[in-house]
Parts: C-alpha cells; sequence; structure tokens
C-alpha cells in the first residue's frame, strides 16, 4: 500500500471523520498511556494490554518501524514536533494505515524532555480511497491509449492490404526505428488517416521517415479505394 501524504491531507480536509486515539510516553518511567481509542487502532480492547514500545514497535509493518522509532527518537532528544504516516498490523490481523504526530514536554524546572505526547489518526480509508482513484485513472489512461493504438492499428491493414497483427508489428517497428512513444506514433497515423485524400501516403510516409534514413527498403501501401485510411474494427492485439 502506497502513502501519500498531501492527498491525505486534502481528503482530511474535505470531510473525512477518521479515528483519533490519544497517547503519552513518560520517558523518567519509560510508560505509555493509551485513550481508549488508541487501543482500538492496535486491535485491542481498552486496558487489554499494557501498552510499552516495545508492544508499539511490534505491531508496526517491519518496513516502517525504523521510521516511527526514528521519528520517536528525535523528539525524545529534541522535544520536536514531528509526524510520521505508517502501517500497523493491528492485535486482530487487519492492517491500518496510521499518521503518529506529536512533541515532546519539557520539565519547566530542568527544561529536559521529560515525555512525548500525540495521537494515533487512523487515515486507512483515505489511503485505500487515494489508491482506488489512481488506479481508476491509470486504467482509464491505459484504455484510451490503447484504443488509439487499435486505431491505428486499423488503418495500417487496410493501407497496407495486411493482417493487423502484421500492421501491428510495423507500427512497432516504426516507433522503434523513430524513437517515438507509441502511442504518439499511433495517434499520428490516425490525425493522417482523417486528414482527407493521399492519406495512404501520409501514412506511409509517416512511417517511412526514420526507416528510409537507416538504409530501410520503403514499404509500399496496397491503395485502398480513392486513398482511404478507413480502419475496420479489429480485436485487440497482445502486447
Amino acid at each position: 500500500m502506497s502513502i501519500d501524504d498531501p492527498t491525505i491531507e486534502q481528503q482530511l480536509a474535505q470531510g473525512a471523520h477518521p479515528q483519533v486515539g490519544e497517547f503519552r510516553l513518560d520517558l523518567p518511567a519509560g510508560t505509555w498511556w493509551w485513550s481508549p481509542e488508541t487501543y482500538r487502532l492496535h486491535g485491542f480492547a481498552p486496558g487489554e494490554v499494557v501498552p510499552t514500545t516495545a508492544l508499539v514497535h511490534a505491531h508496526e509493518h517491519p518496513d516502517d518501524r525504523d521510521r516511527v522509532r526514528r521519528a520517536l527518537e528525535r523528539a525524545r532528544t529534541t522535544g520536536a514536533p514531528f509526524s510520521s504516516v505508517h502501517r500497523v498490523v493491528d492485535a486482530r490481523g487487519a492492517e491500518r494505515v496510521l499518521v503518529m504526530a506529536g512533541k515532546g514536554r519539557r520539565d519547566s524546572a530542568t527544561g529536559a524532555v521529560v515525555a512525548v505526547v500525540g495521537c494515533f489518526v487512523d487515515v486507512t480509508r483515505a489511503v485505500a480511497e487515494h489508491a482506488h482513484e489512481r488506479a481508476r485513472r491509470d486504467i482509464a489512461a491505459a484504455a484510451a491509449t490503447r484504443g488509439t493504438i487499435e486505431q491505428a492499428k486499423g488503418v495500417l491493414a487496410v493501407a497496407y492490404g495486411v493482417h493487423p497483427e502484421e500492421a501491428f508489428a510495423r507500427l512497432t517497428q516504426a516507433s522503434n526505428d523513430r524513437n517515438v512513444p507509441l502511442r504518439e506514433l499511433a495517434r499520428l497515423v490516425v490525425a493522417e488517416a482523417m486528414s482527407g485524400p493521399d492519406c495512404v501516403e501520409r501514412v506511409d510516409a509517416l512511417l517511412r521517415h526514420r526507416g528510409e534514413r537507416r538504409g530501410r527498403a520503403p514499404v509500399s501501401p496496397s491503395p485502398s479505394p480513392g486513398g482511404s485510411c478507413a480502419a475496420p474494427d479489429v480485436g485487440p492485439t497482445s502486447a
């Protein structure tokens, strides 16, 4: 699961109501206090366990544990405010994404940092919604790109009088020869196909542009009636 801090903040600002639990770490005694909600965020009933530093770190995702330790250590030594977004696996085996934020509290007489106080905020839902939306956008973009490539494949199948698989192979080869991304070359092919008469020749020139300079033999198109590049419906090509 990926974690995107700015997006989390945006979603919280838009009205999300996450669970929030408080904590206090007494540094001289090494003891923790948890609010009832903090117990629940870690999968326990309030008062079910005695919270300790070892318990806190035991529930953190292994990939995030060192980051949380460093954040707490900075608060212990400097008292400066901190925040950390990390994953936990609670006592019931459920994975959550928590924001841990806090700061050091100093002794008024000595100035030494004697406690770290703060809260845990459950942003699991915000992260999941963001991941879902990002996946939806990626799928839509991929589908749009695939649609353009399929159109270009159909154009070339008509222009050269070849099977769609061969048309796709020629499009891919031209993409490599010209060092142009496949989706961009497909867009150019479709644009030429829609530009009016003599589109077959223009499409052929577009694909041969780099190949001829490399000494490749030009591939002559099979002229369509009236020079049309209209593409038939063709099935998707496996990449």
